[in-house]
């Protein structure tokens, strides 16, 4: 499947060495102001070769808007945007297009599809996520008119972890670091792994902060659900914790629970959701990345005709993928949470009589 989302709904296509990628992002209500600078300042925090931290792969990622839009204001159609490749160098991979690279998609994408895109990892590309960040910009436009703001940033780096959470500072930071003090040692770990032909993992920490009570739909589409379904489809995700996440198997009922007073929670170890539904506290979501699977060592794999061989990358690689993943957090974030909130308008009455109050008298069919 390639597309996410029930009332709001975004589908991505192309692939990492292709032409072009793209999305259509359908469900959008008409009316929307679409700052296109906002966008593309969006795709740019996002975009590859920044720095020696990333990838030396250097894209514009230019966004262009095909349709959807009339006088920079949505029309409540589908709203396409395009965003062409022009840094391809699809003969770093000549060598590896009969193997299968470890810790890639190429042996499960082979096996179920029988065909064997070997340029930069096809569809199964981190690159795909250009696509998701200019869809998730459009539904950050969307959320700040009712006042939802979401920011992210690397809360741990090769096991260095971040004690303060400056998100300011993560906009800021060339990596996207949460904590200026442990800035240092995590770029250096990042540079160390990338000197030793290797990569290394990290931790993204967004939060959404001004979210209304009531966003989530019991049973089977919870918002902590559906956000840890989006975080995990993000290439190289490997866990998802909703607030204090694992450490609250380590505590009893007494130290979990968030008190409730008339000025709002004590404390909020459930990460601003209680039953599946945002409780007004601020949302928070931890993302783990494994490290980035193209490492230039040799190593051990096997071929299509299932023989033994070596693997030797060439190529231009992130040795640290979390680091311009926590901008796609950030954007996956925004596409459930407006979801969301499209869903939300339907769960009382008294919202559809607003929105169509009653014109029975005055609309009523009347005879000869």
């Amino acid at each position: 499947m390639n597309t996410f989302g029930r009332k709001l709904t975004l589908t991505t296509f192309g692939e990492s060495h292709g032409k072009a990628l793209g999305c259509i992002l359908d469900g959008v209500p008409a009316g929307l102001s679409i700052d296109e600078a906002f966008i593309q300042q969006e795709l740019d925090r996002r975009k590859p070769g920044k720095s020696p931290l990333e990838t030396g792969r250097k894209e514009e990622d230019r966004v262009e808007i095909l349709s959807g839009t009339f006088e920079g204001v949505s029309t409540g159609t589908p709203i396409a945007m395009v965003i062409f490749n022009t840094n391809q160098k699809s003969k770093d991979y000549d060598s590896i297009k009969d193997l299968f690279r470890p810790g890639h998609a190429d042996f499960t994408y082979y096996h179920k599809y029988g065909i064997r895109d070997y340029r930069g990892g096809g569809r199964s590309s981190a690159r795909e996520t250009a696509a998701r960040v200019a869809g998730g910009a459009i539904a950050k436009l969307m959320l700040r008119e009712i006042g939802i703001e979401i920011a992210s940033g690397l809360c741990e780096v090769d096991g260095i972890r971040s004690e303060k959470l400056d998100f300011d500072y993560a906009r800021r930071s060339r990596m996207m670091a949460l904590d200026s003090d442990a800035e240092k040692r995590q770029e250096e770990a990042i540079l160390q792994a990338k000197n030793d032909h290797d990569s290394v993992g990290g931790v993204v920490l967004t939060r959404a902060t001004g979210l209304p009570i009531g966003l989530g739909e019991p049973l089977y589409y919870k918002l902590d659900a559906v956000l840890a379904e989006a975080m995990m489809g993000i290439n190289a995700a490997k866990a998802v914790e909703i607030g204090d996440g694992i450490a609250t198997t380590h505590l009893k009922g007494s130290q979990n629970n968030d008190p409730i007073t008339p000025e709002g929670f004590v404390s909020n170890h459930a990460g601003g959701i209680l039953g599946g539904i945002s409780n007004g506290d601020a949302l928070i979501i931890k993302t783990h990345f494994k490290p980035t699977p193209s490492i230039f060592q040799a190593q051990q794999t096997i071929n299509t005709k299932g023989e033994a061989v070596t693997c030797e990358l060439k190529g231009r690689h992130d040795p640290c993928v979390a680091i311009r993943g926590a901008v796609v957090c950030e954007a996956m974030t925004a596409l459930v949470l407006a979801d969301m909130v499209l869903l939300g308008m339907g769960s009382r009455m008294e919202h559809l009589t607003a929105l169509y109050p009653d014109k029975s008298e005055d609309h009523r069919p009347r005879g000869n």
